[in-house]
């Protein structure tokens, strides 16, 4: 008898797995090393208060969407050159998956 397929694990799985280490979802924990994602879509880039950014997201002029999300979990410095972080997601899978969750957090 065949093993059912793996599930693939969810956006939220994800984030506590590769993102919760740097980011939390609330305005109530303390900040980490990257700024609180909680309702990131949508958001201006670069301007959340209370949080120190980087020189290249100092200069950051748009805001965040699907798409935006979506080419910086691929390759930030790419995308924003100096940017800190150094986590890059090549599976378009897993950064849909991830950004479906941050959706949810809006």
């Amino acid at each position: 008898m065949p093993l059912p397929a793996a599930k693939p694990p969810d956006g939220t799985t994800l984030f506590k797995q590769q993102c919760a280490t740097c980011h939390t979802t609330n305005l109530s924990d303390p900040t980490r090393q990257g700024p609180s994602l909680f309702k990131i879509v949508g958001k201006p880039a670069g301007k959340a208060d209370g949080f120190r950014y980087s020189a290249g997201f100092a200069k950051a002029d748009f805001v965040w969407d699907d798409a935006r999300l979506d080419t910086y979990l691929a390759d930030p410095q790419a995308m924003v050159p100096g940017s800190n972080m150094a986590y890059r997601q090549p599976k378009a899978e897993t950064r849909a998956a991830i950004i479906a969750y941050l959706r949810e957090l809006n």
